[in-house]
């Protein structure tokens, strides 16, 4: 059996909000799998249903990028190692002018050749470089996305960024002409969308056919073998889990949520409005989210160790 250690067992505590000592059983139980013991904590009813929260905080910044008339947008986050770097200005510049970059750019290395927007003589990595040298921390371009809305289509892309820029959504709506594209109707729609997005971290696709026929058995599979199940008959336990089943999903999708800005309607429904009030299909077509520093665990330190490390160099 594999050694579990408290480091260990803090992960899976900070991914399920379960307990210290169920966290160890779980992890005694399946070897040492984080992922494994995330199931078996499901399964019995102790750990939530939600998404895995591997949000270790980061700092940085989450930006977006719209394009003049709504056809292409970026999503994308970029580290530094402090909260009072973040918030400078230098930085905050370098972040958005870097979204505006990566409208053109496939990868991040890519990106990072690109000649730098307010200096063609330097390239964007290069100028990074000289940021990390004048704010004296570690800078880098985690991850981004870029949505276009494709040739031959209609529709709008559009962002919302919250709480500071610590979480930002990316959002595509398809129309059926240039003329709904342009409708007030249908350009809110994409902003609320993405803000309702942005209000619910467990969603993560817009429709129940769009979840990828693995995830729904791995969620029967931990309804299946709960507890609660054991003693039931085959044929009750079997209507008990499609009723799970149908209601983790619904969990899942955007289209299924609550509208934020009215609880007695859902997205879809109000799709469905925006659609009669346009006159034409209206669709909401794919949405990314990002979480700073989602999955990024800080390296920890002792402060008094490090300002002793500090008196000691000097």
């Amino acid at each position: 059996m594999a050694e579990i250690s408290a480091k260990l067992v803090q992960e899976l505590r900070q991914k399920t909000g379960a307990g210290m000592m169920d966290c160890k059983k779980a992890l005694k139980e399946t070897d040492g799998d984080i992922e494994q013991a995330i199931d078996w904590l499901r399964k019995k009813g102790i750990a939530s249903a939600g998404k895995k929260s591997d949000r270790i905080a980061a700092e940085g910044l989450v930006e977006t990028y719209i394009q003049p008339g709504g056809k292409v947008g970026v999503l994308i986050e970029v580290n530094c190692q402090t909260d009072f770097v973040a918030r400078n200005e230098a930085f905050k510049s370098l972040v958005k002018n870097l979204a505006q970059q990566a409208a053109t750019a496939d990868t991040i290395e890519s990106l990072l050749a690109q000649p730098y927007i307010e200096d063609n003589s330097i390239t964007v990595d290069e100028f990074i470089k000289q940021n990390i040298a004048n704010l004296g921390e570690n800078i880098q371009v985690r991850r981004f996305v870029n949505f276009a809305v494709a040739d031959g289509t209609t529709g709008l892309v559009d962002s919302y960024i919250h709480t500071g820029g610590r979480v930002g959504v990316l959002v595509e709506i398809k129309s059926a002409s240039e003329a709904a594209a342009g409708n007030e109707e249908f350009q809110a729609l994409a902003r609320n969308a993405a803000m309702q997005v942005a209000a619910c971290p467990n969603v993560e696709y817009v429709s129940v056919d769009q979840i990828p026929a693995e995830v729904v058995q791995k969620e029967k599979n931990i309804e299946m073998g709960k507890e609660d199940l054991a003693n039931k008959p085959e044929n009750i336990r079997e209507k008990i889990v499609q009723g799970r089943i149908e209601k983790r999903l619904k969990e899942m999708t955007l289209l299924d949520q609550p509208y934020i800005r009215d609880q007695s309607i859902s997205v879809e429904e109000l799709v469905k409005q925006v659609k009669a009030k346009v006159g034409e299909e209206v669709q909401v077509n794919r949405f990314v989210r990002y979480i700073l520093g989602e999955g990024i665990e800080k390296q920890e330190s002792n402060f008094a160790e490090e300002v002793a490390a500090q008196i000691g160099a000097k």
